[in-house]
């Protein structure tokens, strides 16, 4: 009976929360939100949480051992047996003072903790509900208590909030096997008054709140309006809040980036992985377990080493993030022994080069062999801090494309800050290392530069693929000015009498392409090479009467990637003029191949492109040519082949489990755009 009560506070608080007619921030000054995130873009490092109800059967359902926060998901358990863990959540060993204090020591400058996840339960007091820490044994309010022990130690709290509610009677969509939950009478507006509500709760009742990190946003009741209209709400409660981008629906898969022209919040949030480059002007925040879940499972013991999260701290900083590090406590509050180890290293390495992490700019370097590079100004010029993950063997530290003039160099860890022989090598500076690093995870160079930042990377080297049928247009650029791009074809690395680039290098066999920057007859940056192989394209077929559109088989199952379906029977088996999801008879957990041929219309190299959510594969005769398989968001994978004019075997797979439903298969034909594979190139055979 507890959990009726749920409906009739909602009914009771119909009402617009506060009746507050929020103001439209979307259109904020650059130089103001520069202001409002100048804390959080400096800090570089914090602590993530994610603690509730989900910790009492720690990861393990009826012999299952890989659970965790989303457990009554993926075991699938009734809503009844669910909320028995409210009597039994008593975390009487929780201690918010020492988990501060860790974090803080750890080098940590703020903590983003779960408010509610998924299924919908509150760690905070809310007098919209009873599926609240308050109706447990411990009868204590965790946010509270957190909340206070991070303004008393000067770092900053902030939420993590679930959009998606598993518990609530009018969140829509309902779980596909909840057969017992009808949604008549369900009404999703209502819902998201409730999460207003309980919103103005967290954002009225705990001071100051740094950040609000939605989560939840992909299912398809929730749109960009609703995001929009809800980021207004929260900054008209807290106007200095920072907002991640999940607030909005157009976040782009586990890379965390939102989609161009849909709304973005105000940070970009990658999901257990690093962007590969830099992104100027962006804000972003890898978010990342210690090991592979983000709630306790206390049979997963596969931690990430201190080196390698050290390591990627850096390289997080080094790209101009954010990095959250997350924390999965036990059932009684306490954090496992691995993560406090993992914790106390990182935070001695941060003691000692901290400097090099907080307040700090993405480096100015493409990049670097040894490790990663961050930057700050000083007067008269800048600093640069080089992370040296692999010492070198003789000692000698090259630093390529930097044409400033170096004031003095030393170790970061070195109190003494004695210095460094630096001379100049073409491009380059070399600094002479001691034969053995301070710190064999990290060793920091700190090295101060005369002006303003001058360093030029190698050229970029460009064309349509790495592969080609008969001749193919190379591109060798720069962004830097008044320089001399030189180039060579036999792989030698070009000198000053080399040939310069004025315009696309044709080639006609298989050629490597190695090119240089250079101003004033002398080298400012160093060599990049780029191989380009001649192939022979793939025969095409002649078809007997053909027919248009494909054939499909559909199936039903749980995976969390693409089953063998040769293995499997087919629910129903039929055709389409296209690929699309109609065949399905159930919102989630299936899956369907598609199977015919693709006729192209000349030689040349094809790309292929599946934009999936959940997984997919594209494969031309025999080869995979794209691989897009596994558990993840709306995500684009492309692969290339080359392929003669004629008819082409095309298979296309794609499962779903949870969460949206999205397939989009698309074609980039020889000198044109991708887009859609035509139904006008799809055919089938009786």
């Amino acid at each position: 009976m507890r959990f009726l009560l749920t409906l009739l506070l909602t009914v009771a608080c119909m009402a617009r929360p506060q009746d507050i007619a929020p103001r439209d921030f979307l259109n904020e000054s650059k130089v103001r939100q520069e202001q409002r995130m100048k804390w959080w873009t400096e800090a570089r490092f914090g602590m993530f949480i994610h603690w509730g109800l989900y910790s009492i059967p720690a990861g393990e359902w009826k012999g299952s051992t890989d659970h965790a926060e989303w457990i009554r998901t993926t075991a699938r358990i009734p809503l009844q047996e669910y909320d028995k863990f409210v009597d039994q959540f008593n975390p009487v060993k929780f201690n918010a003072a020492e988990i501060v204090r860790m974090a803080k020591s750890g080098g940590m400058k703020y903590i983003v903790i779960t408010s509610k996840h998924h299924d919908g339960f509150c760690l905070f007091d809310s007098k919209n509900t009873d599926f609240d820490v308050m109706s447990t044994p411990f009868k204590r309010d965790i946010m509270k208590e957190l909340a206070d022990a991070c303004h008393k130690e000067g770092l900053k709290i902030c939420w993590y909030h679930s959009i998606m509610d598993w518990h609530h009677p009018d969140y829509l969509p309902r779980r596909e096997w909840e057969t017992g939950r009808p949604t008549t009478g369900a009404d999703f507006d209502r819902y998201i008054e409730h999460m207003k509500s309980q919103l103005k709760e967290l954002l009225s009742n705990y001071g100051e709140i740094g950040v609000l990190w939605f989560d939840g946003e992909w299912e398809s009741t929730w749109n960009t309006k609703y995001g929009t209209d809800l980021y207004n709400y929260v900054r008209s409660l807290q106007p200095n809040i920072i907002i991640n981008n999940r607030v909005g629906a157009g976040r782009s898969g586990m890379e965390g980036f939102t989609k161009s022209g849909e709304f973005a919040g105000d940070f970009g949030t990658p999901e257990q992985e690093i962007p590969a480059t830099g992104l100027p002007g962006v804000s972003w925040e890898t978010c990342m377990t210690m090991n592979d879940h983000w709630g306790f499972n206390k049979h997963d013991q596969n931690w990430k080493s201190t080196e390698d999260l050290i390591r990627k701290l850096a390289d997080i900083a080094s790209k101009g993030g954010n990095f959250l590090l997350n924390i999965g406590p036990t059932a009684e509050g306490l954090f496992p022994q691995q993560a406090i180890e993992r914790l106390g290293q990182m935070g001695a390495w941060m003691a000692v080069n901290g400097e090099s992490i907080y307040d700090t700019k993405a480096s100015p370097f493409k990049s670097l062999d040894w490790g990663r590079c961050t930057q700050k100004p000083i007067e008269g010029g800048f600093r640069l801090y080089l992370h040296v993950f692999d010492w070198p063997k003789n000692g000698k530290l090259i630093v390529p494309g930097i044409l400033n003039e170096p004031k003095r160099a030393y170790l970061l860890a070195d109190k003494e800050q004695l210095h460094l022989l630096v001379r100049r090598q073409e491009d380059a500076l070399v600094i002479d290392l001691p034969s053995e690093p301070q710190d064999p995870i990290n060793s920091v160079v700190v090295v101060d530069i005369r002006g303003n930042v001058d360093v030029t990377s190698p050229p970029e080297i460009t064309a349509g693929a790495g592969i080609f049928i008969d001749a193919l247009d190379v591109l060798v650029k720069t962004d830097r000015e008044k320089v001399d791009l030189k180039y060579t074809l036999d792989g030698s690395s070009p000198t000053t009498g080399s040939s310069v680039v004025t315009g696309p290098i044709k080639i006609t066999t298989t050629t490597t392409i190695t090119a240089r920057c250079y101003r004033n007859g002398k080298a400012v940056s160093g060599p990049v090479s780029a191989k380009f192989t001649k192939v022979a394209p793939i025969p095409g077929r002649s078809l007997s009467a053909p027919l248009p559109g494909v054939r499909f088989s559909y199936y039903e199952g749980d995976w969390d990637a693409l089953p063998d379906f040769t293995k499997l029977k087919p629910v129903k088996e039929g055709t389409l003029s296209a690929f699309d999801l109609s065949p399905r008879n159930v919102p989630e957990y299936f899956g369907i191949e598609y199977h015919g041929f693709i006729k192209v219309p000349q030689d040349g190299v094809y790309g292929f492109f599946t934009d999936s959510d959940d997984g997919s594969r594209l494969f031309v005769g025999d080869k995979m040519v794209v691989d897009n398989d596994g558990r993840h968001g709306t995500r684009e994978v492309k692969g290339i082949i080359p392929l003669a004019a004629g008819f082409h075997p095309l298979r296309v797979q794609y499962f779903q489990k949870g969460g949206n439903r999205d397939l989009k298969v698309l074609i980039q034909q020889p000198d044109d755009q991708k887009k859609p594979v035509p139904e006008s190139m799809l055919f089938f055979q009786r």
